[in-house]
């Protein structure tokens, strides 16, 4: 019989004793959370709405040829921010409920 998952432990390193505790060689970076995901989507969601207000901005001063595209990117815009709109909604009403809870 042949454990070969126990083996991966190795990889992490030999444990080193601080001040009497031991603890692992290599610390491993925490992943992306929701924070992180949600910071980025903001900034998507800002960029987004700068490029549509500089496509119009093109199209008013006729640097812009098709209206079609302009109001592509404004719908881009407006449905992206309508999106991250609702995602903070929910979190907000998830929070609400979580500190309703009766401990």
């Amino acid at each position: 019989m042949s454990i070969d998952a126990i083996g991966a432990i190795g990889a992490i390193g030999a444990p080193v004793e601080v001040d009497g505790f031991i603890a692992p060689s290599t610390v491993q970076a925490p992943d992306a959370g929701f924070g992180d995901w949600f910071a980025n989507e903001v900034g998507n969601v800002n960029a987004s709405m700068v490029n549509s207000d500089i496509a119009v901005q093109k199209l008013v001063t006729g640097e812009a040829q098709s209206l079609h595209d302009v109001m592509i990117k404004m719908e881009e815009a407006k449905l992206s921010f309508q999106l991250l709109a609702q995602v903070r909604n929910r979190l907000l009403d998830a929070y609400q409920e979580v500190m309703r809870m009766q401990v």
